[in-house]
């Protein structure tokens, strides 16, 4: 069986490891009030998906 003849120092794990980060989410705008939304996402502050109202808005005071 391989082993390896020495330890791995964790900066040089962490340096291998530095490329398997999360990306920035993304977002866009929506096409009916303008606001940021997650694309594929009905959008929070309207409820419209595809330029159609699929619910009805939350109510924001």
């Amino acid at each position: 069986m391989a082993v390896p003849k020495k330890k791995i120092s964790t900066s040089r794990r962490n340096q291998r490891r530095s490329h398997d980060r999360l990306g920035l989410a993304a977002y866009e705008d929506c096409s009916h009030c303008g606001e940021l939304k997650r694309p594929h996402h009905v959008c929070p502050s309207c409820g419209h998906y595809n330029d159609r109202e699929v619910m009805e808005a939350a109510d924001v005071a």
